[in-house]
């Protein structure tokens, strides 16, 4: 499977507001960034030009806005449990594959965001409302803290011994 980005539809190029990445604390990679970003998003910025998928990101905190295009969104999910330290955006489709087999398996905490994110285009202009909602994905206990004391609005949970597959 190619899993280098490829020429997708404008819809895969979203940037996350600065806000939100800012409540989060510092990253050290963010392994989607933008070819031309608007802010800079971590220490480390790749954009699809460098194939975020195939560096290493072993013991780094990532910052992950993958394009939800598939197969890329899967793989972006599949490496950031591999690493097991960052924060993952993504929408809140809790019935699918992905997230029933991959991300709530593994996951540390899920922050669903109260309100729908208002993404940014590549011109810097504000998208409207989308169709459904965001949650932000933690994986590592330093990544809950920074969920918990972020100050975004929304319900967190918490992975524990009631969260469990039936």
């Amino acid at each position: 499977m190619d899993t280098s980005f490829q020429k997708t539809k404008a819809s895969d190029e979203w940037y996350t507001p600065i806000k939100i990445i800012d409540a989060l604390g510092k990253f050290d990679i963010d392994p989607c960034a933008a070819e031309h970003p608007l802010w800079v998003t971590a220490d480390i910025m790749w954009n699809k030009n460098d194939v975020g998928l195939s560096k290493d990101w072993m013991g780094r905190r990532v910052w992950c806005n993958p394009p939800y295009s598939q197969p890329l969104l899967t793989c972006f999910v599949k490496k950031m449990i591999e690493n097991g330290n960052g924060i993952l955006l993504t929408f809140v489709r809790v019935d699918n594959r992905l997230f029933q087999d991959m991300i709530l398996p593994y996951c540390d905490a899920i922050l669903f965001l109260r309100h729908r994110i208002r993404f940014y285009k590549p011109d810097g202009s504000r998208g409207d409302s989308p169709g459904c909602g965001s949650c932000l994905i933690g994986f590592g206990e330093n990544n809950v803290k920074a969920l918990e004391s972020s100050g975004l609005t929304g319900f967190l949970m918490k992975r524990n011994h009631e969260w469990k597959n039936i």
